[in-house]
């Protein structure tokens, strides 16, 4: 018996607010708290990704704030935190915000994760882990685990999506060709001849542009041309949920840096990721069969926004030959359809 169940540790209030990519990468950890103790698990989390942790199975209560009106929303949002006593009170996001939600809240030990910053360690009793930033965040936020003295077992991510059945009998695969940043983004016209390479290189494969109401326009621009027959565009036409039974129906999904490979990583869809100036070391793909291509270029992974040193994206040396032959070489792998 672990010393979370003989402390009699019987509730647990998780803090992680955003984004989707980052309260993917937390959920094993709180999968190892859940059943280490058999605790009731409680989730802090922004608004916008509250259908996505209701999904969560490990989860019993999801608790919602606001990111743009958190102070005017505040007394709502402490009623809440503090309808139960928690005994312990776990905040995975590191920052002055969540360290605020997880010290209003009621109840016993609150740590904090060794990747805080912004001061949320005045918040803390206590912080899980030395800080070591060359991991995958997945295994940073098992940090919490070990500090507990739980048992660690294989990463596993509780979530349950609505199952999603994609109309024909070939392979299915997504582009995702949109990130939050502009310099993430590997060029429109790139995915475009991505697309048709991979079209006339199987008759048989479905496409699906997936992405924001805001990425409608850039995913029309790869579609323009293509068999619409062979093409689906569903930007901005997917819940969460919806989306994550989606990419749970793919064969292959392709794609930038973003918070939706994650979601294909953790329902074991294969992920072919662009990365160009952020480190696939720390946000890349969790487990086995995916592929990563990165930059052709010696300054990234840089962290900019925005290209400082050569006008346009580092991805855009990345040529849509090289991705296309990574592609169809996953596609070829045991166990897809053919």
């Amino acid at each position: 018996m672990n010393d979370a169940r003989r402390a009699g540790v019987s509730r647990i209030l998780i803090v992680k607010l955003s984004s989707l990519g980052d309260i993917l990468h937390a959920l094993p950890a709180v999968h190892h708290l859940r059943l280490a103790t058999g605790a009731q698990i409680d989730w802090v989390v922004q608004s916008e990704y509250a259908e996505l942790v209701r999904g969560f199975t490990d989860v019993a209560r999801v608790i919602t704030t606001s990111r743009r009106a958190f102070v005017r929303q505040l007394p709502g949002l402490l009623r809440e935190l503090r309808r139960e006593r928690y005994d312990l009170i776990v905040d995975l996001q590191g920052l002055l915000k969540s360290a605020v939600v997880a010290r209003l809240a009621r109840g016993g030990k609150r740590i904090g994760p060794s990747f805080q910053r912004e001061g949320a360690r005045l918040f803390y009793d206590a912080v899980a882990g030395p800080r070591d930033l060359k991991r995958h965040a997945v295994e940073q936020n098992l940090d919490v685990v070990r500090y507990l003295g739980l048992p660690l077992l294989a990463p596993e991510f509780s979530v349950k999506f609505p199952s999603v059945t994609l109309a024909g009998g070939g392979r299915h695969v997504g582009l995702l060709p949109v990130s939050r940043w502009e310099s993430k983004n590997w060029p429109t016209e790139h995915f475009a001849a991505l697309a048709k390479g991979l079209l006339e290189a199987d008759p048989g494969l479905m496409l699906y542009l997936l992405g924001g109401k805001e990425d409608g326009v850039v995913c029309g621009k790869i579609a323009t041309g293509l068999p619409p027959a062979r093409v689906k565009n569903l930007a901005g036409s997917l819940s969460l949920p919806e989306l994550g039974g989606t990419l749970k129906a793919l064969h292959l999904l392709i794609a930038n840096d973003s918070g939706p490979v994650h979601i294909a990583a953790a329902v074991g869809t294969p992920t072919l990721v662009l990365f160009g100036p952020t480190e696939a070391l720390r946000t890349g793909p969790f487990g086995a069969g995916h592929r990563v291509l990165r930059a052709p270029l010696p300054c990234a992974p840089c962290y900019d926004r925005a290209c400082r040193r050569h006008g346009e994206p580092c991805l855009a040396k990345l040529g849509p030959g090289v991705v296309l032959g990574v592609a169809r070489e996953m596609l070829m792998r045991p166990g897809i359809i053919a």
